[in-house]
Parts: structure tokens; sequence; C-alpha cells
């Protein structure tokens, strides 16, 4: 039976005066509008059980230890370029006093470059087992590769009238999850766990200095301050810099000492680092050392090809001259006799 459409009591009254509406109204029913096609086509997703910007993951993620994934997760993805340090349990007046005097050094590059980098530049200390999970997922994982298949439409005979809907229960191991702490990152990046470059470096405390670009004056500046090296990298003397020779910032300093660096996914050693904050010019004098050597290149491979055409053209002239005066004695002998 169809429904009826109810009537308030207070429009009884008026519906007696005319019993033909009242007939009309009794027997109206109520029409439910039809589904829209995208509603026959598909189906909306499941409501999931767990808060959309906190689904489940490998380890649970209250914990300071996932916190700190995420965070060093960030760091490598947006950083370029990343000095590693060790340290030896600084103090925090020695870390405030190194803060203090590599900010000063990367503001005088500021100045004389017009940028503004130094306040975007950070060093932090960080937990080196956690930093090596965060480093192993950003090399080895790549969530592109590893969405999930696409559902067919509900009219194709391949689909499965009892299939399992995803994203309704809070599991771990859902291949659909694929943020940095799910299962699935971990699962790509635990074979690799013993074949990175930076494994070796990456126990005892550390400490890491990023850098939101590539930039050899801000890298040259920073090993200026944190482990100079005469006359690459030479420290400022007292009466240009007399705070860097405090107590506090050179005892902070003796502690430090330079590992190595990942400039945009490559490892670079000590020395490799210091090649790369000593070029002149920074990124445009390095761009100009390039477009001389391919210049020279250039040059050469001209000189050589104008050389070959040159020797084969005097070739041809010597041998042209050669048959020249053998004509002319010929003729010379014929007249002769």
């Amino acid at each position: 039976m169809t429904p009826r459409l109810r009537i308030c009591p207070q429009c009884h009254h008026l519906l007696k005066a005319k019993p033909t509406l009242y007939r009309y109204l009794s027997t109206a029913s109520a029409i439910t509008p039809a589904a829209p096609p995208s509603q026959l086509n598909s189906s909306p997703p499941p409501i999931a059980r767990y808060p959309r910007t906190q689904p489940p993951s490998h380890k649970a993620p209250e914990f300071r230890k996932s916190q700190l994934h995420r965070q060093y997760t960030s760091l490598l993805r947006s950083t370029p370029l990343l000095l590693l340090f060790q340290h030896n349990n600084l103090k925090a007046k020695e870390w405030m006093s190194i803060r203090r005097e590599l900010q000063f050094a990367l503001e005088k590059v500021d100045n004389d470059l017009s940028t503004n980098l130094a306040p975007a530049i950070k060093i932090q200390a960080i937990q080196a087992s956690i930093f090596q999970s965060a480093l192993l997922v950003v090399e080895y994982y790549h969530p592109e590769q590893h969405r999930t298949a696409r559902q067919p439409h509900p009219t194709d005979p391949s689909t499965q009238s009892s299939a399992s809907l995803a994203n309704d229960t809070p599991n771990a191991a859902d291949p659909t999850l694929t943020h940095y702490l799910s299962r699935t990152a971990h699962s790509a990046a635990f074979p690799h766990k013993k074949n990175h470059p930076l494994r070796p470096l990456l126990s005892g405390p550390l400490a890491t200095i990023s850098f939101p670009t590539v930039t050899p004056q801000h890298v040259r500046a920073a090993l200026s301050i944190l482990a100079p090296k005469a006359p690459t990298f030479p420290a400022p003397t007292r009466r240009v810099n007399p705070g860097y020779h405090e107590t506090s910032v050179q005892q902070g300093l003796q502690k430090l000492m330079l590992l190595g660096a990942r400039v945009e996914g490559r490892v670079f050693d000590n020395e490799g680092i210091r090649w790369m904050g000593g070029i002149e010019g920074g990124m445009e004098g390095l761009r100009g050392q390039l477009v001389r050597i391919l210049g020279e290149v250039g040059a050469g491979m001209t000189g050589a090809l104008e050389g070959m055409g040159r020797s084969l053209w005097v070739t041809v002239e010597g041998r042209r001259g050669m048959l020249e005066e053998e004509e002319e004695k010929k003729g010379r002998s014929g007249g002769e006799s």
C-alpha cells in the first residue's frame, strides 16, 4: 500500500468545507524520485572507520617515533641538500652559541647575494635509526607504483557479486593505504636496509643541516663555521668575528665532525662536499665552467675536422700539381721530336 500524505490537525476544519479536496488529498501518495544514473553505475564508498587524517599505520601513529619518522620523511623529500655531522653530547649553551654563529655567517652571505635563505637553513639533532628508516622509505618507496588496480564497472561481467569492500575497517595491511607510515611503504623499503650508501654513517649521535636549495656559497659559509679548513674554508678571525672565538663555541665545535652529505639524492663524502662548497661563483660559476668546457670540446672537434679537410686539400692540390708537371714534360718532349 502506498504511503499517504499526513495532514496537520489544524487543517481538518478547512478541508471539511471542501470534501472533494479532502478526498484528493487522502488518496494522494508520496512519490520517491528515481536515483540518478551515477548512483546506478557506482555506489558510494563505504564509511571508513578511522579518521581521514590518521589512516592505519605500520607503527602506532601516536608514538613519538612515528612522528619523528614523518618529520624526517618530510625533511628528506623537501631538502635537496643535507649535511651530516656527528656530535658528542653538546650542551644546550654550546648548541645555542653554534646556531648563533652559523646564522650570523649565513645572513652575511644573504646580504652579499641579495637572497633570503638563512632563515630556512636549520641545524638539528636527529635519531640515527629513525632517520635511516625514513631515508630508505624516501629512496625506495614510490606511492605511484603501488596504486591498486581500477575497479571494473558494475555492469562488467567480471565484477564479483560478493566483492570485499575496502577502507571499511582499520587494517594496517590494506594495500590501498600508500602513505609513508603504511605497511606497503615498510615492505618496499625493508629489502634495501643494508644497501644504502649512507648506512655506514648513520650510527651514533648525529646532526643535520638542511638547505632549501643547492647553494655552494652558503655551504662554504657553513663549513667555515662548523668544519673550518684552510685555505678554502678558513675560520673567521678574532678581529672580524670575536663571538666565534668564545669558549662555548670552540668547545662545541670540537665535538662536531663532518661525515658527508646528501645532494639531490646522491651521497657525497667529506672531500666531495668540500669540492662543492669551493665552487667559485656558486651554481652560476659551475654553469659557466660547463659552458667553457663544452666550448673547448667543440673548438677542438672543429679544429680536428678542419685539419682533416685541410690535409686532404693539400694532398689533392699536390697531386694535381704533379699531374700538370707531367703533362708539360710530355708536351715538351713531343715538340722537340
